[in-house]
């Protein structure tokens, strides 16, 4: 398995801030064809507004979200230029209600989406929309990068977040092209279950299949020692200097982390290294 069609999306006209800089640079390294969705968002929702201006405010709207599909698109051509790459971009409009339906088209297609983190300082409920719709329409690997995070290096050393979980073990299996090309990958557990079917060897089932696809891969459980479990994966990254992360999203519901929390939206949220994840 290769990574040959990668796509990114970008839903604002300062592509600055978007996962296009990493895209470039997984297309160039895996030698793959970058498909760019430059995606214009109407943020109103049909029946918001009182009687006799709805029509009025939806074409006003849809037009603003046009003007930035294009000006993404035109924004995104100038920086394309400069590459070597195989790419195509596509300019799209979408009202909140049919954003997931637009995005997960194009995401099936592909075999991994780069996003920025969809959670902080100038993110819109569009881009949480999208995460979300790549995950589980989609069903396609999605490669979360923060602002700022390196990468030139991504995939050097790496973490694998196990649980034993079925999510846990797709993202694995998206993830191997990644993990035969790195130095090193570290199977984190926190705190294993006393009584799991791998009580005597945690990891060792997992560690066993990585090997015979050529993954050097070593064994690391973690106490809880702190009180989220993302925040001692996140430790666990810092402490041997890994540049990336791969886990299962959303083993428990997308409402039930969204009102009480889960490591899935902590990771989304909190993560200074790039994060892949798989549903």
């Amino acid at each position: 398995m290769a990574y040959k069609t990668i796509l990114t999306i970008i839903t604002d006209t300062e592509i600055a801030d978007s996962a296009l800089e990493p895209a470039i640079t997984l297309a160039s390294r895996e030698d793959a064809h970058l498909d760019i969705l430059c995606l214009g968002v109407d943020r109103t929702q049909t029946g918001y507004y009182y009687a006799g201006t709805n029509a009025f405010i939806q074409q006003e709207t849809l037009h603003k979200a046009q003007e930035d599909a294009t000006a993404i698109e035109t924004a995104v051509k100038g920086r394309m230029g400069r590459e070597g790459i195989a790419w195509a971009s596509e300019a799209a409009v979408a009202q909140i209600a049919g954003l997931s339906h637009l995005v997960a088209q194009r995401a099936r297609f592909s075999d991994l989406v780069v996003m920025p983190r969809p959670y902080g300082e100038g993110r819109g409920i569009e881009d949480e929309a999208a995460t979300e719709a790549v995950l589980f329409d989609g069903h396609a690997p999605l490669l979360i990068v923060p602002e700022g995070a390196d990468t030139a290096v991504i995939g050097q050393k790496i973490v694998i977040a196990w649980n034993q979980s079925h999510e846990a073990m797709a993202a694995i299996k998206q993830a191997m092209p990644l993990m035969q090309a790195a130095e090193l990958v570290n199977i984190a557990i926190v705190d294993p279950p006393k009584h799991g079917s791998d009580r005597s060897d945690p990891g060792g089932a997992l560690s066993q299949m990585l090997s015979r696809h050529g993954v050097k891969a070593e064994i690391s459980v973690l106490a809880k020692t702190m009180p989220r479990i993302s925040d001692v994966l996140q430790r666990h990254v810092q402490d041997i200097e890994a540049d990336m992360m791969i886990m299962g999203a959303y083993g428990h519901s997308r409402f039930r982390e969204a009102i009480l929390g889960g490591a899935t939206r902590d990771m989304l949220e909190k993560t200074g290294v790039p994060v892949l994840m798989a549903h």
